[in-house]
C-alpha cells in the first residue's frame, strides 16, 4: 500500500453547497448522570471562516469538542454537515467527514520519528516494507513548505512540547480536513513557533478550511478570528462579530467579572530577605543575583530557553550550580536536592503541571497531600481523618471542581489540576513559592483565582518567584521585574518602571 501527504500548497478544497454553514448544530445537548455538561445549543459554522470559542474551565469546551469530533455521543440535539443531518457517532465518521483536532495535550507516538507520525495510518510501504527513507524525504519536504523549520527523521520525543504541537498541526492539516478545531494550541509555543502556527492557519482559511480556535488569549482571539462564541456554564451566551467586541465584554459574557478585577493586586510592604542568589551559575544559566523578600513578587521575564527554569529549578536542588552562593534566611546553604528545599521550605510548582507537578493516575487527595503523609503519619500510622480533612480543606479553599477526593487527578481539567499543583504546597506550609508557567491553559476566571491566591501566601509572610512568558502577566504582578535573555541576567525593574517595549527589548536582545 502506498500513501503521502496531500501537497501542502493544496492544503483546501472548493467547499461545498455556497450559503449552507459546513457545520450546524440545533440544540446539541449533552448530560451525564447528575451533570448538564452542554445545554441545548444553537451555532452555525461557515466554511472558511475562523471561529473562536472562549469560556472558563468547565464551560463547556471540551464537550463540545467530543462531540464535534464523534467522542462522545449527544443526549439530544441535531448536527448538520453542508445541509445534511449526520450521526458524528464515532471518532472515524468525523474524520471521513473532514474533521479533525489538534489537542492541547499532544496525542502522538513519541516513540516514533517525526515522519512516522505524519503518515501513521497511511505509511507508505512496498511488497510488504515500509518505505520511511520515502516518508522522511516527504514528510520533509511538507514540513519544508508549512514553513516549519523542524527535522522529520529525528524521534518525536527528542522535541519541544512546541516543536510536537507544530507537527500535530502539520499532520492534521495535511489530512484532507475541511473542519479544524485548535484547543489552547499555543499554550507551549514560542513567540516563533506561534507566528509559524498562525501562518498555517491563515493559509487554511485560505484554502476554505474551517477553523474552530479555542483558546484562553485574548489577544490571539482578536488577531485570529472572524467570530466568537461564549460559553458559561455549559450554555452558549452568545455569538459576536470580533469587529463589534472587545475583551472587556467578552470577560463579562465569560465570567461576569470585569477586566481589571483579573490582575487585582494587593500591595504589601516586602519585609526581610528569604532568598539571596549570588554570582548563582548552573546549567543553562550564569551569574544570576537576585533577591526575594517576604510578601513580594519577582518575576522572571524572557523567551523560552532563556535560563528561567533552569535557575529556579537549581535554586530548588534538582540541578547542581557550578558557581555561586544561596543564601536562606540571610544563612548560606547547600542545596544538595529536592528534599533539602522542601524541608527549608521552599515549594515549586513547574511548567508541566502533567508531566512534573502530578501524578495523575492518582486521586485528587492524594495528589494535595503527597508533601505532608510524614507530617500525617509521625508514628508510621496515616491519619485517616487528618488526610481527609486536608484534602478538602483544599478542595474548597481553592474551589477545585471535583465530585470528591477520591476522583483520579487525570479527569479534572487543567485550571483545576493546576490548583491541585498549588494546593498541594499550600497544604505543606512553604514559605518560598516558584510558579513556573502558573497560569498556561487556564481560564480568565482561574487565573483571578491563581492570583487571588498570590495575594493570601504574601499576606502571610510568603514570597514569591513568578515565571511567565505572558508578558502582562508578570508585568502587572511583580513588584520586582527581572529579565533573561541567553542564561543570563540582563535588566531589573521596579514596579511598572519600565514599558513593555523596553522589557521586549532587553529580552529579545535588539
Amino acid at each position: 500500500m502506498t500513501a503521502s501527504i496531500p501537497d501542502a500548497t493544496t492544503l483546501g478544497r472548493p467547499r461545498g453547497t455556497s450559503g449552507v454553514p459546513i457545520l450546524e448544530l440545533r440544540g446539541l445537548e449533552k448530560r451525564y448522570v447528575g451533570t448538564h455538561a452542554l445545554k441545548p445549543a444553537t451555532l452555525a459554522f461557515e466554511a472558511g471562516e475562523i471561529h473562536a470559542i472562549v469560556g472558563e474551565n468547565g464551560a463547556g469546551k471540551s464537550t463540545l469538542i467530543k462531540l464535534l469530533t464523534g467522542v462522545i455521543p449527544r443526549t439530544s440535539g441535531e448536527i448538520f454537515w453542508e445541509g445534511r443531518p449526520v450521526g458524528l457517532a464515532t471518532p472515524h465518521e468525523a474524520i471521513d467527514l473532514g474533521i479533525n483536532a489538534v489537542h492541547q495535550e499532544v496525542v502522538l507516538c513519541r516513540h516514533l520519528t517525526v515522519a512516522a507520525n505524519m503518515f501513521l495510518g497511511e505509511e507508505t510501504s512496498r511488497f510488504g516494507l515500509l518505505q520511511h527513507r520515502a516518508m522522511v524525504r516527504e514528510a520533509q519536504r511538507t514540513l519544508d513548505d508549512l514553513g516549519f523549520d523542524l527535522p522529520a527523521h529525528v524521534l518525536l520525543g527528542d522535541l519541544t512540547i512546541g516543536q510536537q504541537q507544530l507537527i500535530a498541526a502539520a499532520r492534521a492539516a495535511t489530512r484532507g480536513t475541511r473542519f479544524l478545531i485548535f484547543d489552547e494550541p499555543t499554550a507551549y509555543l514560542t513567540r516563533r513557533e506561534a507566528a509559524q502556527l498562525f501562518a498555517l492557519i491563515r493559509r487554511l482559511e485560505a484554502e476554505g478550511v474551517t477553523i474552530v480556535y479555542i483558546s484562553h488569549r485574548m489577544e490571539e482571539v482578536f488577531e485570529l478570528a472572524t467570530r466568537v462564541s461564549i460559553l458559561r456554564d455549559g450554555t452558549l451566551v452568545g455569538t459576536r462579530r470580533i469587529g463589534e467586541t472587545d475583551e472587556a465584554d467578552l470577560i463579562a459574557l465569560m465570567i461576569n467579572r470585569s477586566i481589571e478585577q483579573i490582575y487585582h493586586k494587593d500591595k504589601y510592604t516586602p519585609g526581610k530577605p528569604i532568598l539571596e542568589t549570588r554570582g548563582l551559575s548552573g546549567p543553562g544559566f550564569e551569574d544570576v543575583s537576585i533577591t526575594v523578600r517576604e510578601g513580594e513578587i519577582v518575576g522572571l521575564y524572557g523567551l523560552i530557553g532563556a535560563g528561567r527554569s533552569e535557575f529556579v529549578t537549581t535554586v530548588f536542588g534538582r540541578h547542581k550550580r557550578t558557581a555561586g552562593e544561596v543564601l536562606w534566611d540571610g544563612r548560606p546553604v547547600t542545596i544538595r536536592s529536592e528534599a533539602e528545599a522542601i524541608e527549608l521550605g521552599i515549594a515549586l510548582a513547574p511548567e508541566s503541571r502533567r508531566d512534573q507537578g502530578l501524578c495523575l493516575n492518582l486521586p485528587v487527595g492524594l495528589n494535595l497531600n503527597l508533601p505532608v503523609y510524614t507530617k500525617l503519619a509521625p508514628t508510621g500510622l496515616i491519619s485517616a481523618r487528618q488526610e481527609a480533612e486536608r484534602a478538602d480543606r483544599q478542595i474548597a479553599g481553592l474551589r477545585i471542581k471535583t465530585p470528591g477526593r477520591a476522583t483520579l487527578a487525570s479527569s479534572l481539567s487543567g485550571g483545576n489540576q493546576q490548583k491541585i499543583v498549588i494546593g498541594k504546597w499550600l497544604n505543606h506550609g512553604a514559605k518560598l513559592f516558584i510558579f513556573d508557567e502558573p497560569t498556561v491553559g487556564v481560564d480568565v476566571g482561574t487565573k483571578a483565582e491563581i492570583y487571588r491566591l498570590f495575594s493570601e501566601l504574601l499576606s502571610k509572610g510568603a514570597g514569591i518567584i513568578l515565571i511567565s512568558s505572558y508578558l502582562p502577566e508578570v508585568y502587572e504582578l511583580a513588584d520586582t521585574l527581572h529579565v533573561f535573555r541567553r542564561g543570563r541576567l540582563v535588566s531589573s525593574h521596579g514596579y511598572h518602571a519600565a514599558t513593555h517595549e523596553d522589557i521586549l527589548t532587553r529580552a529579545i536582545g535588539v
